[in-house]
């Protein structure tokens, strides 16, 4: 009898691993608000009671917790594993987690939640965003009920009741998409200069870039001139590196995009993905803000419809630099006066200042993570590591990451002027903004 209750506990348990469904409790839909960040969706989700911050990405299939920042969470039953993906490095250690209880707004709940904890500190996203940001979600997120992200109003809306999806996507173009290995793929039309190639890609809104190629996939790939070799990112085994260029036009359907910014990772970067067949890349992030967006798995279809985004020019960072978040600091602002009036002998209303007041507020810290070799800011002299004090007459504290990515992306010919702060030496350094990678025909 002990034993066949010990089996019968884990059948149990495998049964409840292998649900690991979100479910809408008590209404037809879940609005879920987002923060967007560098074309990034971030969601508030709660896990065993701990409020966490975690990136939307259809590009990986489990939950993954990879940071905590200071937060407390009971987890259940642990088990060591091995992680592999995007990088150089072959592989991470980390656990997977079972029996964990996820809520994502009032009524989006899984109640037999699995997550995976990378023990990695270095592979912590938070200080190149600038919000603590705890993990993702991915397929588990979307595989049951279809979806609709709206980029503009930055919510997410989950519907249970089907009729009013359909209701809600009558003027979208519907495209198929195939859901292999949990992640969503499409195929579209690359042109790299004049001759179209259908091309199967990843859709990955967990990307911020317009599109990723593989070229040691892609049969007498040939790289369009100019460009430029650059680090692309972090993936989990490690930095990727590769190149940047445009191509000629990206077409998704009757949908048309010219000259994108396209990435293009070396081999070694690849070498450790479990790649879905005929995979020639990715479409990321800047292309899909442009639209909003409905995923309805179940019935492996894609539904867009353009937003006020989608005719934004693919403007690339242009300065040549990487910014990181270094944490918060107490700094003095908010000088505050107070007034009070006085009648002088001539009778005239003279305003006296008086008692002068700051506030202490905490405010971010950024500093340089990189610089591209032989960029504009590059050849001014800036080195990494260099804090950064005022950028063309501002004060970086009172900006975001977001905010000092738009003045780097701004225009070609910006003249940058740059204050910062190396090994306690307050330095100025000022270059011009400039495109390396212009489409030529």
């Amino acid at each position: 009898m002990k034993i066949r209750f010990l089996i019968l506990i884990l059948l149990y348990s495998i049964f409840i691993n292998a649900q690991n469904n979100f479910e809408i409790k008590d209404e037809n839909k879940v609005v879920i608000p987002f923060k967007l960040i560098n074309n990034l969706i971030f969601i508030p989700i709660n896990i065993n009671g701990a409020d966490l911050t975690f990136m939307l990405d259809t590009g990986v299939t489990e939950n993954t917790i990879f940071s905590l920042e200071n937060k407390e969470i009971k987890l259940g039953t642990m088990e060591k594993m091995k992680f592999s993906g995007l990088g150089g490095n072959k592989s991470i250690e980390g656990y997977k987690s079972d029996l964990n209880t996820g809520k994502i707004g009032k009524n989006f709940i899984n109640d037999s939640l699995m997550v995976y904890i990378i023990q990695d500190e270095e592979f912590n996203i938070s200080s190149h965003i600038g919000i603590p940001v705890n993990g993702f979600i991915g397929y588990h997120f979307f595989k049951d009920y279809p979806i609709i992200i709206d980029y503009t109003s930055k919510k997410i809306t989950v519907f249970k009741d089907r009729a009013l999806f359909e209701k809600k996507i009558k003027k979208f173009d519907a495209f198929h998409i195939s859901v292999e290995k949990n992640k969503p793929y499409i195929m579209a039309d690359v042109e790299m200069t004049n001759e179209k190639k259908t091309s199967k890609l990843l859709i990955d809104i967990g990307n911020s870039d317009p599109i990723w190629l593989f070229p040691v996939l892609i049969k007498d790939f040939v790289y369009n001139r100019p460009n430029i070799e650059d680090y692309l990112g972090r993936g989990f085994n490690g930095d990727i590196y590769g190149k940047r260029s445009r191509i000629h036009q990206l077409n998704l359907g009757d949908f048309k995009f010219e000259k994108p910014l396209t990435a293009m990772p070396d081999e070694f970067s690849i070498q450790h993905i479990n790649l879905a067949k005929d995979r020639k890349g990715s479409i990321g992030g800047e292309i899909m803000r442009r639209f909003t967006v409905a995923f309805d798995y179940k019935n492996e279809k894609l539904y867009l419809r353009k937003n006020k985004n989608y005719d934004d020019p693919f403007h690339f960072n242009m300065s040549g630099l990487d910014f990181k978040q270094d944490g918060l600091q107490w700094e003095k602002d908010y000088l505050t006066f107070k007034t009070q009036n006085e009648k002088s002998s001539s009778g005239e209303v003279q305003t006296f200042n008086s008692n002068l007041q700051y506030k202490f507020v905490l405010k971010p810290i950024f500093s340089l993570s990189g610089i591209r070799k032989d960029s504009p800011a590059d050849k001014a002299g800036l080195k990494k590591d260099d804090q950064l004090l005022i950028i063309n007459g501002k004060k970086t504290s009172d900006m975001t990451l977001n905010k000092i990515m738009d003045i780097m992306k701004s225009e070609e010919g910006k003249t940058i002027n740059m204050t910062v702060d190396r090994k306690g030496l307050e330095l100025k350094f000022s270059f011009t903004l400039e495109d390396p990678i212009p489409y030529q025909d």
